[in-house]
């Protein structure tokens, strides 16, 4: 049995090795200098990889369920077909750009077909300037095994690590990646059931929605679960191809063989015609950019900064009856600006039960973000009547996170557990919580009374730790002067809209 163990210990340590090795040579093609480009490159590889070993298991099982199977991709476009043949490496590259990536790119008819046409339309797919580096990374792709759980869950790893690595050392990035931690509290907090649909306006590279799909597997007790959260559960959307791509494959790599992730930018949508709407949201939008005139006037309460038309999108995106819920990262400024935000905090505590705000400290997305930001938990049905704080504390001696100390799961123990007696009492199972040096409940009527003010006012802190830490006024600057350039964006637009209406 020992024997047997380290066996299997080394193919995994074999396989990650393998694909660490697969990115170094990515690395050195001329078309790949970058993580970014040396990502995507082998996340679509790794996609197709799947799809040919999915395959082989559809058509198993419609072989003994006495079915004609009819692969999605067939002849010259199967996996084992090109990718184990021995090229020229010139008629690879020219093959992978002139017939294959083009065959992908027209797949249409089917859920699977239109996931597959997804991940490579609308961008140009990066593919290696040399024919002699894709065979070598082919060569250790092939390897990988998807039959087998454990070589699926290697790959997954190292995936992960990979978009780790893209947000740490790309800032670009970083508007994609949740740090896994912040995640997993999230869903946990959500607790999505087998049978709600689960949705990530912003979905970047789909943790949440890998994690929502981790935690509510282990809840399966049948074929018609497993088809429920096969088809019929995950949705996200992202505005940008590559974050699309990279999203798509995590949750197929976690276990999500469709993924229904589209490209298409959010805040598109008018949201006073939704159709389709959700059980849960969670999501980390973007914050910091700015929308255009034409994307304000989807929403009722007009601004440019993005992340509060985000929040207004979610409000109308969550299904009607009681119990739909969300939970979203904001930037502090989302917690205490007024203006469009106070309107919008308004109608959120009037039309939605926000039961719970967890205020992060200083660097919990370094490095690509040192932006001081908060999450928020709200559902239907609204109004609110009391708010729940929570105020995330810094390790003794760290002065704030940072990509050589990040944030961990054990840093979350705490609001874990005294949540779970806030939540208790919300649901009338027991007596209101008592403060604590961190936690702490206010009603709405004191938010109204300051405004719609949600910023998170420690009453508790100990003498000494009123003033807030030299990060913390660091973070806090940053995000006042973020606010400025915002408002001086919309004063621009305002005056060159009425400039142009005065011309004309």
């Amino acid at each position: 049995m020992t024997r047997s163990n380290s066996e299997n210990h080394q193919t995994k340590t074999d396989l990650a090795n393998g694909i660490w090795h697969a990115c170094d040579i990515l690395r050195r093609d001329n078309n790949c200098g970058g993580i970014m480009e040396y990502v995507e490159h082998l996340a679509w590889l790794l996609f197709l990889k799947f799809l040919d070993d999915q395959e082989d298991e559809w058509e198993t099982q419609a072989r003994i369920n006495k079915r004609e199977y009819y692969r999605i991709l067939k002849g010259k476009f199967r996996w084992r077909e090109w990718a184990k043949k021995d090229w020229p490496a010139e008629d690879l590259i020219r093959f992978v750009n002139g017939d294959l990536i083009p065959h992908l790119v027209n797949l249409q008819g089917d859920p699977v077909r239109d996931t597959i046409r997804g991940v490579f339309s609308e961008r140009n797919v990066i593919v290696c300037a040399s024919g002699y580096n894709l065979k070598d990374v082919l060569q250790i792709i092939d390897k990988i095994n998807f039959h087998n759980r454990d070589d699926v869950f290697t790959a997954s790893q190292v995936y992960e690590d990979l978009l780790r690595r893209l947000g740490s050392e790309n800032r670009m990035a970083g508007e994609f990646y949740t740090p896994r931690p912040v995640v997993r509290f999230m869903v946990d907090l959500i607790d999505p059931q087998i049978g709600e649909t689960v949705y990530d306006p912003a979905c970047g590279s789909c943790g949440f929605l890998a994690q929502a799909y981790e935690r509510m597997k282990k809840k399966e007790q049948s074929i018609e679960d497993n088809e429920v959260l096969q088809q019929k559960t995950f949705f996200g959307q992202e505005k940008k191809a590559v974050p699309a791509l990279l999203g798509a494959l995590n949750l197929v790599l976690h276990g999500v063989t469709a993924p229904k992730v589209y490209r298409r930018n959010t805040l598109e949508e008018n949201i006073r015609q939704v159709n389709e709407r959700f059980d849960i949201v969670l999501t980390n939008p973007p914050f910091g950019g700015t929308e255009g005139r034409h994307i304000q006037e989807n929403f009722p309460i007009q601004s440019n900064a993005t992340e509060l038309l985000f929040v207004q999108h979610i409000m109308k995106k969550l299904k009607a009856p009681d119990g739909a819920r969300c939970g979203m990262v904001v930037p502090e400024g989302t917690l205490f600006r007024g203006g469009a935000f106070a309107d919008v905090k308004r109608d959120l505590l009037e039309q939605l039960n926000l039961h719970t705000i967890v205020s992060l400290p200083p660097g919990t997305f370094a490095p690509y973000s040192d932006v001081k930001t908060a999450l928020l938990f709200f559902q239907r049905p609204g109004p609110t009547r009391e708010t729940w704080y929570y105020e995330l504390p810094l390790p003794e001696g760290l002065k704030k996170f940072s990509k050589g100390g990040p944030i961990q799961d054990e840093h979350f123990a705490e609001p874990r557990e005294l949540w779970q007696a806030w939540d208790a009492y919300r649901r009338g199972r027991n007596a209101k919580p008592e403060a604590t040096e961190r936690s702490w409940i206010v009603t709405a009527d004191d938010i109204k009374a300051r405004g719609y003010d949600l910023t998170a006012r420690n009453p508790n802190r100990r003498e000494g730790e009123q003033l807030p830490s030299p990060m913390e006024i660091v973070a806090s600057l940053m995000e006042k002067e973020r606010e400025i350039l915002s408002i001086i964006e919309e004063l621009d637009d305002l005056l060159t809209n009425s400039q142009s209406g005065g011309r004309s």
